[in-house]
């Protein structure tokens, strides 16, 4: 088989890449060389936005920590603002007999505490979750770009849902042992009556009774449930961007303005987030009876859960995740436009591997 024949069924048959891709014409940005830095090596994201609308180079330290601080804000103030919604989906995973329903456990929750008590554990979410989100999103652009570099422009495009599964993957470990500590405070804190109430009470009591692993003890079905929950948030949302633009919107995305952009983003966000809770549902009532009870092991737990047990409040976190993500990607994609931060286009074909393909217009 000739290579340009090989390189066509590969592009065809490449089950991650668009179906039914169609050609534009794209006018290629001009490189510039600097002494410092010699030719910079064209990304997924080379075709950002011209120099004169953006506030720092693509890839730059100052665009990671911006992307950074981005993620911070997203996941801290949407995971906190849903703190009434995560006390009573954690209550009825690891006491189901008790809160039956949705309904059942606010109206528990409101008896037994108060309107106050709905609010429990949110210092230990505002801090474990913005944490997770400076890694989270940060390090994913950080990822991304770095694996882009190394597999090559052609190798980007054609195999871009795998770069973003494997960039997203690689980001959230390091996000997880950012969120560990305080997850296990705020389980305990919501699921265990009495125990404590701030998480100035929580954090010294658990770590005299079990010494940091009570803090840590939780980060491997953390990883069960946070990995495949963000490789499904990130690359459900980069292709379903792509998608939208593509089949939906009806005009190119440069025709549009930055807020019908952020429509877009948002409603890319909520359909990533209903993917998003079901696949990592059944890890996170794992951990979050795996954080009540001490002495508990992820086995045992699953164990004792049993298939249909671990599915204890999926209706809850679908409506909760489906929101969270998509005011994540909102709140994100806003700091990036509010500090004019590049903001690739959604990826077109090279124009070196359309003449490989021997691909004309």
């Amino acid at each position: 088989m000739y290579p340009n024949a090989l390189m066509t069924q590969v592009a065809r048959s490449n089950p991650f890449s668009a179906p039914g891709f169609t050609l534009q014409k794209v006018e290629e940005p001009s490189q510039s060389l600097t002494a410092d830095h010699g030719p910079r090596k064209r990304t997924l994201a080379a075709a950002a936005v011209a120099d004169s609308d953006v506030s720092c180079e693509f890839g730059s330290k100052k665009y990671y920590a911006l992307c950074g601080f981005g993620g911070i804000l997203s996941c801290g103030i949407t995971h906190t603002a849903v703190v009434p919604l995560d006390l009573v989906k954690c209550r009825l995973q690891v006491d189901p007999d008790k809160y039956k329903s949705i309904f059942k456990g606010f109206s528990i929750t409101i008896k037994e505490d108060g309107m106050r008590g709905l609010a429990k554990g949110w210092a230990p979410t505002f801090i474990g979750y913005s944490m997770q989100g400076l890694c989270k999103f940060g390090f994913y652009e950080v990822f991304k770009i770095t694996y882009s570099d190394m597999i090559g422009e052609e190798n980007t495009y054609l195999w871009r849902t795998s770069l973003y599964l494997a960039a997203s993957a690689s980001a959230e470990f390091f996000a997880d042992i950012a969120l560990a500590p305080m997850e296990a405070c705020k389980v305990r804190i919501q699921t265990q009556p009495g125990y404590a109430n701030t998480l100035r009470q929580c954090a010294p009591k658990m770590f005299a009774e079990e010494g940091v692993w009570a803090f840590y003890k939780g980060v491997v079905p953390l990883w069960m449930r946070q990995i495949p929950y963000t490789m499904m948030k990130f690359a459900c949302f980069e292709r379903t961007v792509e998608l939208l633009y593509k089949h939906v919107v009806p005009k190119p995305r440069a025709e549009c303005s930055k807020g019908e952009q952020l429509v877009v983003t948002f409603v890319a966000g909520y359909i990533a987030g209903v993917f998003c809770a079901i696949v990592s549902h059944p890890a996170d009532s794992v951990v979050s009876v795996l954080n009540k009870e001490s002495g508990s092991t992820a086995i045992g737990v699953l164990k004792k859960l049993g298939p249909k047990g671990v599915w204890k409040g999926l209706v809850a976190r679908i409506i909760m995740i489906g929101t969270l993500t998509a005011l994540q990607w909102f709140i994100y994609d806003s700091v990036k436009v509010y500090f004019c931060l590049p903001r690739p286009p959604p990826p077109e074909m090279p124009e070196s591997l359309k003449k490989k393909l021997g691909i004309t217009e």
